[in-house]
C-alpha cells in the first residue's frame, strides 16, 4: 500500500481547547508520509547546510575574488548585502505561496537548489561585477531564502509539542555546512584555481539541497502528534515541560491577525538588530583578526570556530528554551551577543589570540542562537498553520540587517574596528531591552492549561 493510500484510509478527529484552538489528532507521522517524523529534522538540516556557505564562508573568498576579478572590496561586501536582502525578501511571499498550496515544499527546495548553483557559477565566470550581483546576490539569495524558510518552518509543523530543540538543530545546519568551505576558500582557493573550486562547490551544494528537498512533505493543517494529548499534560516529561514553559498559541493566527497583536513588529525590530550584528561579525571577523596581526590560518580557524559554535548554539539554545522558556533564553542571547563584541575588541587590541578565539566563539554562539528563538517564538505565539508566512514577516527584518556587511564597511572606514564593534555591541544590548516587552498574545486574561471541549469526530 502506498503512502497516499495510507493517508486516505486513516481516520482522524478534531478537538478544541477552551481557547477555541483546533487540533487534528489520530494520525501518526508514518500514517501521513510513510516514515518517522525525525526525517523531517534530518533532511531540513542537510538542506540548510547546502546554502550556508554562501553567507558564512563568503568573507573567506573576498581576497581571491578581489584578486581574480579585480572587483573592489566594497563591491564584494555590498554583494553579500544584496544576497542577505534577497534571502530575507523572498521568505514572506514564498511562505504565502506554500501555505496556499501553490508552491509545494519540494518545489521550493528545487528552486533553491537552482539558485545555489547559479550563484557559484556567477562568482566563477561573471565578466562584470554587476552580473555577479544579479547571479549571486539576487538569484542565489532568493534560492537560499526559499530553502531557509521551507526547512525552518517544516520542523515546527512536525514537532509542535517541543519545537525549540528541533528548530535549533535544523537552524544549526545553516552554519555547520560552511565550515569546510571557510578553509577551502581562505586557504586553498586562489587566482589560479578559483573557477573550478567555485563550480565544484556549487554543483555539490546544489545537489545536496535538491536531494534533501525531494523527500519533503508538510503535515495536514492543525496536525498534532497522535501520541501527545493536546488537551491534557502529556506523559512524556520532555513534552510536558516544554508545553508548560512555552504553551501553544491560543489559536491559529492569520498574518494580518498576527501583525495586529503588535508582537510581530517587536520581534521584527529585535531580529533586525541582532542579526545585523551577526552579519557584521561574519563579514569583519577575518579583517579584525588580520589587522591585529594574527596569521591568516589562525584567522580562518577563528572563523570556522565561530561557524561551528554558531551552529551548535542554535541547537543548544533551542533545547534550553524548551526547558526554561523561549523569551528568557532570548534575553540571555541578546546580552551574550552584545558583550562578545566588546570582548573581540579587547582581545584584538591586546593581541591575545586565545581570548580572540574565545570571544569569536561566544559571538558565534549568540549570533546563531537568535534565529531559532524567533522561529520557535513565532509558532508559539501565532500557531503552526500560517507559520511560514508569519515567520516570513519576522524574518524580513534581514532586509535591514543585511546592511550589516555593506554599512559595516562604511562604519569601519569612518570609526575604525573599535568604533564599529562597539556600536554592534550596543545595538544587541538594546535589542535585549526591547525583547523584555514580548508576551504571548491572547493569554493576558486566559488560563494557560486548556479545558477539553470536543468538537466531534470526522472521517479523514
Amino acid at each position: 500500500m502506498t503512502t497516499t493510500d495510507v493517508t486516505q484510509v486513516v481516520s482522524y478527529r478534531e478537538v478544541t481547547d477552551r481557547n477555541g484552538r483546533v487540533y487534528r489528532v489520530g494520525e501518526s507521522d508514518i500514517d501521513i508520509m510513510g516514515r518517522k517524523r525525525k526525517w523531517m529534522v534530518i533532511l531540513p538540516w542537510i538542506g540548510m547546510m547546502g546554502i550556508s556557505s554562501a553567507e558564512y564562508a563568503f568573507a573567506s573568498a573576498e581576497d581571491t575574488l578581489h584578486e581574480a576579478h579585480q572587483w573592489s572590496s566594497g563591491s564584494i561586501y555590498w554583494m553579500m548585502t544584496v544576497w542577505v536582502f534577497c534571502q530575507a525578501a523572498v521568505a514572506f511571499p514564498a511562505g504565502r505561496l506554500r501555505e496556499n498550496g501553490k508552491l509545494p515544499a519540494r518545489w521550493a527546495m528545487m528552486l533553491g537548489s537552482a539558485g545555489t548553483l547559479l550563484g557559484y557559477l556567477s562568482l566563477a565566470y561573471a565578466p562584470h561585477v554587476s552580473l555577479a550581483f544579479i547571479g549571486f546576490g539576487v538569484f542565489s539569495g532568493m534560492g537560499a531564502g526559499m530553502v531557509y524558510a521551507t526547512c525552518v518552518n517544516m520542523v515546527g509543523k512536525w514537532y509542535p509539542e517541543r519545537k525549540g530543540g528541533k528548530t535549533g538543530f535544523v537552524n544549526g545546519g545553516f552554519a555547520y555546512g560552511s565550515v569546510p568551505f571557510v578553509f577551502i576558500f581562505h586557504g586553498y582557493m586562489d587566482g589560479s584555481n578559483f573557477r573550478w573550486v567555485l563550480v565544484a562547490a556549487g554543483v555539490f551544494l546544489a545537489g545536496t539541497v535538491a536531494v534533501a528537498g525531494f523527500y519533503f512533505r508538510d503535515p495536514p493543517k492543525n496536525w498534532w502528534p497522535a501520541t501527545v494529548d493536546p488537551l491534557n499534560p502529556p506523559d512524556d516529561p520532555r513534552a510536558r515541560r516544554s508545553l508548560e514553559k512555552n504553551p501553544p498559541a491560543v489559536k491559529q493566527y492569520s498574518p494580518l491577525e498576527a501583525w495586529r497583536t503588535g508582537r510581530v513588529a517587536l520581534m521584527w525590530f529585535c531580529l533586525a538588530c541582532t542579526s545585523g550584528v551577526n552579519i557584521f561579525g561574519i563579514a569583519f571577523q577575518v579583517d579584525i583578526g588580520e589587522d591585529a596581526g594574527f596569521a591568516a590560518g589562525i584567522v580562518a580557524t577563528a572563523m570556522s570556530l565561530k561557524a561551528i559554535v554558531n551552529g551548535t548554539g542554535r541547537g543548544v539554545i533551542g533545547w534550553l528554551s524548551d526547558l526554561y522558556g523561549r523569551k528568557q533564553c532570548l534575553l540571555y542571547v541578546c546580552a551574550i551577543l552584545g558583550l562578545a563584541q566588546f570582548g573581540i575588541i579587547w582581545s584584538a587590541e591586546i593581541k591575545n589570540l586565545p581570548l580572540f578565539l574565545v570571544f569569536s566563539a561566544i559571538s558565534g554562539f549568540g549570533g546563531g542562537a537568535i534565529f531559532p528563538m524567533f522561529a520557535a517564538l513565532t509558532a508559539d505565539y501565532f500557531g503552526e498553520n500560517n507559520n511560514a508566512t508569519n515567520y516570513g514577516m519576522v524574518y524580513s527584518s534581514k532586509l535591514v540587517s543585511g546592511l550589516g556587511a555593506g554599512m559595516g564597511s562604511v562604519v569601519v572606514a569612518a570609526w575604525g574596528y573599535n568604533g564599529a564593534f562597539t556600536l554592534a555591541g550596543c545595538i544587541s544590548l538594546f535589542a535585549g531591552i526591547v525583547a523584555l516587552f514580548l508576551s504571548p498574545p491572547g493569554r493576558e486574561k486566559r488560563r494557560i492549561t486548556p479545558n477539553p471541549r470536543p468538537l466531534g469526530d470526522e472521517a479523514g
